[in-house]
């Protein structure tokens, strides 16, 4: 098995250079979970720096200085999933923003909502609570033994005319199934069913269209695939969310918020587009200059160059894997830089997972299977010391 995983580590070809110099990763460190939280970005160094130095002096600040960055912020996230920037906002967690969301969504009487097993929880509790509230059944289509690749068409299968509203992840957040997100949306579409999509585990890895897609909701946490900071993220909520009423009433949020000096004209009227839905306190003057770095320098590096990287990474070591006795994800499922592996003998994963972490080789553990994920980081010698240890130990 070991000369079959070298095999492995020189038949990988990078599409790109490896990046593992641009963030912040001890040299001896096999770090395989960007899907817990992505490394932090060596230029942030000086990001925070400046951020912070400014900080020490409110009095120079400009309104410029509170508004700038969230506009830009805007328009870099629309460009990563093409949308315009007015149909951005920047959130702190999913959770609230699918709140937002799901607040202007209506639901008739006898109609029902739609999620999938084991969603993430913040989702899955967002459209429990809107099911309450308006007494409406939460039905979750299961992935089916044994079937897995047939989890799109019963998803597809369920959306009918009384389904109300779709909320799900792009990809799973567990281990990485992909989902058919563009004929998903479409059957919502047919239908008049709002779909929301969970792209945290999948913006930043791999491309999103929300047009192509038919995404009226896209919600996505900044501190994995984003490069950015815990506690923000972005959102892109299309034109049908314009009217609609917001869960707080941040001051930012209104027409004249920009006129310090007419603030108390107390003007009712939001700002364009997804503006209404931004966060209170929007400028987070010290994290957001970290997600706008994060979104630079993914969108730098180009989505696309990033998926063939981690594509051309994990590709020669799925036989190694099956070889293993692994099971895999076909590969139309199959999302490179995020996937589960159940290894099999394997009673206590946890305990498996903390010999990896004393030989430097950090998984998550989710359900019962491990869960690797890699970036631009990560390179053929990581995946050989999980298979190393993963041999010595199971």
């Amino acid at each position: 098995m070991f000369f079959m995983a070298l095999f492995c580590i020189f038949s990988s070809l990078d599409s790109m250079n490896n990046q593992r110099h641009a963030f912040f990763l001890d040299e001896d460190m096999h770090y395989l979970n960007n899907a817990y939280k992505a490394l932090m970005l060596r230029s942030n160094e000086t990001v925070l720096q400046e951020a912070f130095e400014t900080e020490k002096y409110p009095m120079k600040r400009t309104v410029n200085d509170f508004f700038g960055n969230i506009d830009l912020a805007h328009q870099l996230f629309g460009r990563l999933v093409n949308c315009p920037a007015s149909q951005v906002a920047l959130i702190p967690s999913t959770s609230y923003a699918f709140a937002n969301a799901l607040n202007n969504v209506s639901c008739k009487p006898g109609q029902h909502a739609l999620t999938i097993e084991a969603e993430f929880p913040s989702d899955y509790f967002a459209l429990n609570a809107w099911c309450e509230k308006n007494q409406a059944e939460l039905r979750t289509i299961q992935s089916g033994e044994q079937s897995e690749k047939n989890w799109n068409e019963r998803i597809i299968e369920a959306i009918d005319s009384q389904t109300a509203v779709v909320v799900m992840s792009a990809i799973h957040w567990m281990h990485g199934f992909v989902f058919d997100l563009e004929a998903i949306g479409r059957a919502c579409k047919e239908v008049g069913a709002v779909f929301m999509v969970d792209g945290t585990q999948s913006v930043g890895a791999r491309p999103m269209d929300v047009t192509t897609n038919h995404i009226d909701v896209l919600v996505c946490a900044g501190y994995k695939w984003l490069l950015g900071p815990y506690s923000l993220g972005c959102a892109y909520y299309s034109e049908q969310f314009d009217n609609g009423r917001p869960i707080e009433n941040s001051w930012m949020n209104r027409k004249n918020a920009r006129g310090f000096s007419d603030l108390t004209d107390y003007s009712h009227e939001y700002v364009e587009g997804a503006g209404r839905y931004n966060v209170g306190e929007t400028s987070n003057f010290l994290l957001l200059p970290i997600l706008i770095n994060g979104l630079k320098q993914v969108l730098d590096w180009r989505v696309e160059e990033i998926m063939d990287y981690t594509s051309n990474l994990v590709a020669p070591f799925r036989g190694c894997f099956e070889a293993m006795g692994i099971p895999m994800v076909d590969e139309k499922y199959f999302a490179p830089h995020l996937f589960g592996l159940k290894v099999p003998h394997v009673n206590n994963v946890q305990a498996l997972a903390d010999d990896l972490k004393a030989e430097n080789v950090i998984v998550s553990v989710r359900g019962t299977s491990l869960r690797v994920s890699v970036n631009v980081f990560n390179t053929a010698e990581d995946l050989e010391a999980l298979i190393q240890v993963i041999e010595r130990t199971s």
